[in-house]
């Protein structure tokens, strides 16, 4: 199982998210040591949950565009696509997170 990608509000009810069941990110985010892509680094894949906020989407956002370049596949395209959606209603409300769980 991969990934589950999650917006959530302050209270981490869940508004939207979608989940990577085919591990295709594995495949486009940077790795760990990748210091081009400090905050697409920083996912923890497997220990715990990443959490972005909106101010923090301005940086997260241009990394991303990255991630779209680098998805060959066409479910790879519409799992990068999805997840933009859910980072760009981050980036334009407040009190909203983007959670990265691990499993």
């Amino acid at each position: 199982m991969g990934l589950c990608i999650e917006l959530t509000d302050e209270s981490w009810v869940v508004l939207d998210f979608v989940t990577d069941e085919g591990n295709l990110l594995h495949r486009v985010l940077p790795r760990q040591d990748d210091d081009s892509s400090p905050m697409l680094a920083s996912i923890d894949w497997y220990g715990g949950d990443t959490v972005f906020n909106s101010f923090q989407m301005k940086r997260f956002l241009p990394e991303w565009e990255h991630v779209i370049r680098r998805a060959a596949s066409d479910e790879e395209q519409v799992l990068a696509a999805r997840i933009k959606k859910l980072a760009e209603h981050c980036r334009d409300e407040v009190h909203i997170y983007l959670k990265f769980v691990g499993d």
